[in-house]
């Protein structure tokens, strides 16, 4: 990795504005400090992205027409332990406005810019929110979301209304695209997005946030693009806002393909080992029920204690002997992942969390966990470092969305914070994902094959494989082992990857069309998905970075292909209503 850094400390400001270029000159920052007030905005390719719009905290109080300014500038690069790309780029213009009692950090990227403060001093800080606005130039569109697994709706911005869920993209309606995010949330309150009188928006936070000065808050991102693709591709921003890598050894951290086992049996449990060995997964998954009703307070995580509301009605149930599972999975390289509900989690974790590593399991998945306010953000953090601690993995559940911790933490492989395949939603929906969800992270969607519910078609789902990142993919939610009959399709879920050295959105239009590339090692693979819309692609092979031919497997609704490609090759895929294809693309030949 290399790194340049240049740094330039000013003599006191006089209510002068300071602007932040990115390194390509295309986007332009303007802080504009007035007395106790403080402004922020923002240019694009020499239009208004951000029209004038406040900052600062509330009841912290500071002399911004004497601010001193810091400015550096950064040009680095770093490796993931695993990701949607093996190196990320790392290349930022910065200015800090410093005073006695508050400063404010604003960064300028390519891909987009970030802000947050930094509360000086000693002693004991206490603030009710934040006075952080987001008014963006007349004519925007919105696409809304409100409770972590609702629907998306284009709306016109003035429209939006409170609690609206992180990242929101908009559409400029002028050829970019702005996505407004956060990252780097640790021990402070989630930020939704509220109205604030003007047609513009304000950050929301769920609850007053309490700390110890010097102190400093999550940023506040603008991830920018000149099409909807431009944001999936630029979504590393949030992960450059974090801390680096906490953890001295991270070898045991080990993505791969999981399969949940349904029937909460020893019999259960080890066809479903066979059946991962067979088709190429790492993990089985025991869901919610095996210690007991997740609901109840009483019931206790340290022992199994089978949940006979889910298991009551199974014909020949054997029983759940969980360290014979364990060691017949280890035998055979497949690791064993528990669903442990928050309850338990919030009396026990201490206990639990040793325990676990000395059964054998490979991580835990955190269920309903307490989402939103200080105490709760604080609380899972401290969970997912303890679970580090204990080289556990972690899947977190329900309505927590990343904001980059991964990149400190990378033991938490994925959350959900989607509307996924619990809902089956529609192909509208997911064709809207790669645009607006996806730019916070991973994402547990659980991809399904024989489940009657489905309301997408079998390529659909291939390429959703593909299109939603999840370090851990869980394939296969609704289906059992034994309902799964033979079928050359399956190859794909046998061999996929589930983290990439490059991702590229090819083509895009949200909520209609995604067209997503993911490269691992020589090979490509791709999904394509349409909403309820049957459409014909036509897909260049422009990204290939060679001009060898290669073998191409197209799995599309009106069926199978092998073909041989290059660089030169245009594809053109069908895609049925509600349907998709599934591409792989090998190395040269």
């Amino acid at each position: 990795m290399r790194a340049l850094f240049l740094s330039l400390i000013a003599l006191t400001l006089m209510a002068r504005d300071v602007t932040v270029q990115s390194p390509d000159g295309k986007l332009r920052v303007t802080l504009a400090p007035s007395g106790e007030t403080l402004s922020y905005r923002a240019t694009l390719d020499g239009k208004p992205l951000l029209v004038e719009s406040p900052l600062g905290l509330d009841g912290i109080t500071a002399n911004w027409s004497a601010a001193k300014l810091l400015t550096r500038h950064v040009s680095s690069s770093w490796r993931p332990v695993y990701g949607e790309r093996d190196v990320i780029p790392d290349h930022f213009r910065e200015a800090t406005l410093s005073t006695s009692t508050l400063s404010v950090v604003v960064r300028a990227y390519n891909e987009g810019f970030a802000i947050r403060y930094r509360v000086e001093g000693a002693g004991p800080v206490r603030f009710a929110g934040e006075k952080t606005g987001f008014r963006l130039p007349a004519g925007a569109v919105a696409w809304s979301e409100y409770g972590t697994e609702g629907e998306y709706a284009p709306v016109p911005l003035a429209q939006v209304k409170e609690k609206c869920e992180r990242p929101l993209t908009i559409d400029l309606r002028d050829g970019r695209f702005v996505a407004i995010a956060e990252a780097g949330v640790v021990d402070y309150p989630r930020m939704l997005l509220a109205p604030d009188g003007t047609g513009g928006l304000r950050a929301q936070l769920d609850s007053a946030v309490t700390g110890q000065a010097p102190m400093e808050t999550p940023w506040r991102v603008f991830v920018i693009g000149r099409r909807p693709g431009d944001l999936l591709e630029h979504n590393y921003l949030l992960l450059n806002l974090n801390a680096p890598q906490a953890l001295a050894d991270a070898s045991w951290i080990k993505p791969g393909k999981v399969i949940r086992e349904v029937t909460l049996s020893t019999s259960g449990g080890k066809r479903a080992v066979d059946f991962a060995v067979r088709q190429g997964l790492q993990y089985v998954e025991y869901d919610a029920g095996w210690y007991g009703y997740e609901y109840d307070d009483a019931s206790d995580a340290r022992r199994v204690s089978l949940d006979q509301k889910r298991v009551g009605s199974i014909p020949n149930h054997d029983g759940l002997d969980l360290p014979a599972v364990i060691g017949y999975a280890r035998e055979r390289g497949i690791g064993i992942i528990l669903y442990v509900n928050r309850r338990a989690l919030e009396k026990q974790l201490d206990v639990l969390l040793p325990l676990y590593r000395s059964w054998g399991v490979a991580g835990l998945k955190f269920g309903f966990v307490n989402v939103g306010p200080q105490q709760w953000s604080t609380w899972l953090h401290m969970a997912i470092r303890k679970a580090a601690e204990h080289q556990l993995m972690v899947d977190v559940h329900d309505s927590y969305r990343p904001t980059g911790y991964t990149r400190t933490y990378p033991n938490l492989m994925t959350v959900e914070g989607v509307r996924g395949n619990e809902h089956m939603p529609t192909s509208r929906h997911n064709t809207t994902l790669p645009f607006t969800r996806a730019i916070a992270g991973a994402y547990d969607y659980t991809i399904c094959w024989t489940t009657p519910r489905l309301k997408t078609t079998h390529p659909h789902q291939m390429a959703q494989s593909v299109i939603h990142y999840s370090p851990w993919q869980f394939l296969f939610w609704y289906d059992k082992p034994d309902e799964i009959k033979p079928d050359p399709a399956l190859d794909f879920f046998r061999d996929l990857p589930t983290v990439w050295d490059e991702t590229r959105a090819l083509q895009g239009e949200i909520g209609e069309l995604a067209v997503v590339a993911r490269r691992k090692g020589a090979e490509w693979w791709i999904g394509a998905i349409t909403n309820e819309q049957a459409r014909a692609v036509s897909l260049p092979l422009r990204f290939l970075k060679d001009a060898g031919a290669r073998q191409a497997t197209v799995y599309c609704d009106s069926g199978t292909q092998q073909l041989r490609v290059d660089r030169g090759t245009t594809l053109q895929l069908n895609l049925a209503a509600n349907g998709g294809c599934a591409l792989r693309i090998s190395g040269k030949r």
